[in-house]
């Protein structure tokens, strides 16, 4: 059997399916557990919407503006190593140990940041809740893989999508009103309290159908290369983001370690063929990549793009990316259409075009008779095709992953995705930084910039459009032949 056909459940570890086709993913088999792993999704995003509101006035208080930046970059590079270690662990004893060790992780760093005394107290808070956040993503992708038939999977994975809609609108606002309230740190110690209810309805479900190794003698040791590797990439990637902060001779050499610890790591841990768009499962993690990548990093710098060189205020600013979630969820819906399944390929490419058109729109605004409004029509045009890309690529991820293989696989994507963000907000900040845009921290709205000069930022859009441009190609290469 190949990992291009279809499988059962005896061959996944889960409970037997039903056989009505009808079923939905709210339908009774499947409704406890999807509003279980929903709601998970919902938290983190809530979580990540909101704390970046709080996360000023906690560097503040804590005195720890400097360090403020240490903040994001701790989360970062421990979810990467948190993503490959829930990889080998869920193919090995089922995703259910991970994704309860990963919640509970993520909610004791959100108390220890919300507890915090000092801000380096804070930023180790921050880094066990990235390791948390790593464990949980990945499990739920085994989750999908194992606990749903594959004609349910688009679905749930527009499911996810959506869950990302209200809280990119509420998440800032809520935020912002409790910070101002009752003080930044109920904004970290109220969300633990959330996690209790999703965990009872969908731990039970996933215990019943996803639990235990992919195959029943596939319990093999954790790979402590793999491990190994994983480390690197985490510490490779906090390095590169330090160097990144400030353009100076001596800058080069945690770039150069950086780049010592990620070439070996990323080549380890990506499928065989990634960096050259080899056919089939490469370029599907490939493709991740280049369209997270190109369009994080474009968008971080549209709020600082409309403030600085238009004179908007930031709650404006950051209300003309509110219609993305909405137009994200959107897309997502739309690619998870049966009737359009066989259009995959095709809805992807379509999306990057999308995509790469958005992107390099957005600096027309830089033309003052340009009306502002632009970039909110142009970024929700790109939030669809984001849709229509990301949720396709996880749902093509797992038709081309063996049981045994889909937490490994599923870490590589999620890797795939997290550091081509570090790098393209890397190179997009030095660009930035270069041309008289100022200093960059690890995205342009945490940035104190003064005096940035438009040239600056048409140097982050136009090569990250083509960076999209280049993956509308790669969607060519996503079946084997």
């Amino acid at each position: 059997m190949t990992a291009l056909e279809p499988r059962d459940s005896a061959a996944t570890g889960a409970a037997p399916l039903p056989s009505n086709d009808d079923t939905g993913v709210l339908g009774r088999p499947y409704r406890a557990l999807t509003i279980g792993i929903v709601s998970v999704v919902l938290l983190i995003a809530f979580e990540a919407t909101a704390v970046g509101t709080a996360m000023p006035v906690a560097a503040r208080e804590l005195d720890g503006l400097s360090l403020y930046a240490f903040a994001f970059s701790g989360y970062f590079t421990t979810s990467l190593f948190g993503m490959v270690f829930a990889g080998q662990w869920s193919d090995r004893s089922g995703p259910l140990a991970s994704l309860t060790c990963g919640i509970a992780a993520f909610a004791a760093g959100l108390l220890l940041s919300g507890t915090a005394g000092t801000m380096w107290l804070f930023i180790l808070g921050r880094a066990v809740q990235g390791l948390g956040g790593g464990l949980v993503i990945v499990a739920l992708y085994v989750v999908v893989g194992r606990a749903y038939p594959e004609r349910l999977r688009p679905a749930i994975m527009a499911a996810f999508a959506a869950s990302w809609v209200v809280p990119s609108v509420v998440g800032p606002l809520a935020s912002g009103a409790v910070t101002e309230q009752l003080g930044w740190r109920w904004v970290f110690i109220g969300i633990p309290v959330l996690v209790v209810f999703p965990l009872a309805l969908a731990l039970p479900q996933i215990r019943r159908r996803a639990a235990g190794p992919a195959e029943p003698d596939a319990a093999a040791p954790f790979d402590a290369r793999r491990i190994r590797l994983a480390l690197g990439i985490s510490l490779g990637a906090g390095l590169l983001q330090y160097a990144a902060q400030d353009l100076n001779p001596l800058s080069l050499l945690p770039a150069t370690a950086a780049a010592a610890l990620l070439i070996p790591a990323v080549r380890g841990l990506l499928p065989r063929g990634t960096c050259r768009a080899a056919r089939g499962l490469p370029s599907v993690v490939l493709l991740r990549g280049v369209a997270a990548g190109s369009f994080i990093a474009a968008e971080s710098f549209v709020p600082l793009m409309l403030v600085t060189q238009r004179g908007l205020s930031p709650t404006l600013a950051g209300f003309s990316l509110a219609a993305g979630g909405g137009a994200w969820a959107l897309g997502s819906y739309v690619q998870s259409r049966p009737r359009l399944e066989p259009y995959r390929e095709r809805l992807m490419t379509l999306g990057m075009l999308v995509v790469a058109a958005a992107i390099a729109t957005a600096p027309s605004v830089l033309i003052h008779p340009v009306p502002v409004w632009t970039v909110a029509v142009a970024w929700g045009f790109g939030c669809f095709g984001m849709g229509l890309v990301v949720s396709s690529t996880s749902v093509l991820l797992l038709h081309l992953s063996a049981p045994e293989e889909a937490g490994a696989n599923s870490a590589a994507l999620q890797i795939s995705d997290g550091l081509s963000n570090v790098l393209l907000l890397s190179a997009g900040g030095a660009a930035f930084a270069a041309l008289g845009g100022g200093t960059v921290a690890r995205t342009a709205a945490e940035a104190t910039v003064s005096g940035s000069h438009p040239a600056a930022f048409a140097a982050v859009f136009l090569p990250m459009a083509a960076v999209a441009l280049a993956g509308a190609w790669v969607t060519t290469r996503l079946r084997e032949r």
